[in-house]
């Protein structure tokens, strides 16, 4: 039995059969490609934000209403998920010299965007400090602060934080746990 081999016509017409199909199959496979270029779900957009805000809070030590500022520093780990820290000096319309001071941090989830206003939920933790009256004596607790706000863009770096309500708790506050809530109101700058 002889073989017989191909022509070398028809095998030219072959290999560039071949060759025009799997150019066709690589083009029709590179509109998928461009998928790839997106933007990633947990990835990017790291951001870093500070502002002040003016602040109001009632304590349920003698149902006191302290106002001072905050300054706070936000990480943005990407579009939703972040990290706070922040201070409060609640210095101002005391009644027998009572203050606090808070030093807190934790995390932040932010939600979507709506129009320019975006939510935001928070869970911090951190030291407070408690002036007692009339100076005679002062200390530092233990201070759980959920929260929840929204901010307002005003420009693609400035955010007005239109309001951020936190509710405190001390649990080992002295004559049992201390319950403070208030509302702060100010601006956000987009540092990085």
């Amino acid at each position: 039995m002889e073989r017989k081999s191909i022509s070398p016509v028809l095998s030219s017409v072959l290999l560039r059969c071949l060759a025009t199909l799997a150019l066709l199959c690589a083009l029709a496979g590179s509109s998928q490609a461009r998928a790839q270029v997106a933007e990633s779900a947990v990835g990017g957009n790291q951001k870093i934000s500070a502002g002040v805000l003016g602040s109001a809070f009632e304590n349920n030590y003698g149902n006191r209403r302290l106002a001072g500022f905050s300054a706070f520093i936000d990480v943005d780990l990407n579009r939703h998920y972040g990290i706070e820290g922040e201070g409060s000096w609640l210095h101002w319309h005391q009644r027998d010299k009572v203050y606090i001071d808070t030093y807190l941090a934790g995390p932040r989830y932010q939600f979507n965007y709506i129009g320019r206003f975006r939510p935001y939920a928070k869970f911090l933790i951190g030291d407070g400090k408690f002036n007692f009256p009339y100076n005679y004596g002062y200390g530092n607790y233990f201070d759980m602060a959920p929260g929840a706000g929204v901010d307002f863009r005003l420009t693609p770096r400035i955010d007005w934080r239109m309001a951020d309500f936190e509710y405190q708790i001390w649990p080992g506050f002295t004559f049992g746990t201390l319950h403070n809530y208030g509302i702060s109101s100010g601006i956000r700058v987009r540092l990085f």
